[in-house]
């Protein structure tokens, strides 16, 4: 019984959210919507953003948030620990907006806003996708410039000068595809979150 408390209590001390990342300087926008425990720290953070936009999580990255930065302080130099902030002392300290970027190199600058609207009382509780829009860009395609003479070319792509830029995209991709299939199992694989096999299935299965 004191461990069913114990639980329940857990529980009942974390709140759930709904976190819009939209990515900057991209017309029309790509952004998702995530519902998340409020006790999830900014490196968790980190890996759900990344899953459900669609980066595949080889670069490095960075919360700015009230001036300061955010990260791993092993990888850079002068950042707090993101480990040390979770969304629940954010919105404590009433910070709902933050920014979020991914890879230096490209500067893939995200917007992160805590949305005043959370998930009903009774929403699993278990990170999710909820919604979102447009593909995310191709890792390493040159940040925003880049990716906007990707769209070009893909519009154009007799024009000689889109013919060079259309040697190292793939020739698949389509900036409009959204998954929210795809980007929830995403997000649980980068929240460490399986579901549960219904032992009955396992037994009709073998039988």
């Amino acid at each position: 019984m004191a461990k069913t408390a114990a639980k329940s209590a857990a529980a009942s001390s974390t709140g759930l959210v709904h976190v819009k990342v939209t990515l900057q300087y991209i017309r029309p926008p790509i952004w998702r919507r995530l519902r998340l425990p409020d006790t999830m720290d900014l490196t968790d953070l980190s890996d759900v953003i990344q899953a459900a936009m669609g980066w595949h999580g080889g670069h490095l990255h960075a919360f700015e948030i009230g001036g300061e930065e955010f990260g791993d302080p092993s990888m850079i130099d002068f950042a707090r620990n993101e480990r040390e902030v979770t969304i629940k002392s954010l919105l404590r300290d009433r910070v709902s907006r933050f920014g979020y970027t991914y890879d230096f190199g490209d500067s893939w600058e995200h917007d992160i806003l805590i949305e005043k609207k959370g998930p009903p009382a009774d929403a699993a509780r278990e990170p999710a996708c909820v919604a979102g829009q447009r593909n995310c860009p191709p890792e390493d395609c040159g940040g925003p410039p880049g990716y906007d003479a990707l769209i070009q070319a893909l519009a154009d792509p007799e024009n000689p000068e889109s013919r060079e830029v259309l040697e190292w995209a793939d020739e698949d991709y389509d900036p409009e595809e959204f998954s929210l299939d795809a980007a929830n199992n995403r997000v649980r694989a980068a929240a460490g979150f399986r579901r549960q096999r219904d032992p009955m299935r396992t037994l009709r299965s073998a039988g």
